[in-house]
């Protein structure tokens, strides 16, 4: 993704996170979900600005970076623990 649509993208969720948050309070389930949403795209957008700036990666160095984002035990979003 580009560097470009990842900003937005976390300009956009922000704004969503601060309308709902406004209108709605901070303890209202949409806030919470726009709040978790925000909080992605801050990440999205922090690795997008590493991976830009960082030398060229071995691939043993990207699955062992890709590791670190496997929720604990290694299982992948969608399978059977």
């Amino acid at each position: 993704m580009p560097r470009g649509s990842v900003d937005a993208s976390f300009r956009s969720k922000r704004a969503a996170y601060a309308s709902h948050k406004r209108h709605h309070g901070a303890d209202h389930p949409t806030t919470q979900a726009a709040s978790q949403e925000m909080r992605e795209a801050a990440l999205a957008r922090h690795i997008s600005r590493l991976v830009d700036a960082a030398p060229p990666l071995t691939e043993e160095q990207r699955a062992r970076l890709a590791g670190l984002l496997r929720p604990a035990g290694g299982v992948q979003v969608g399978e059977a623990a």
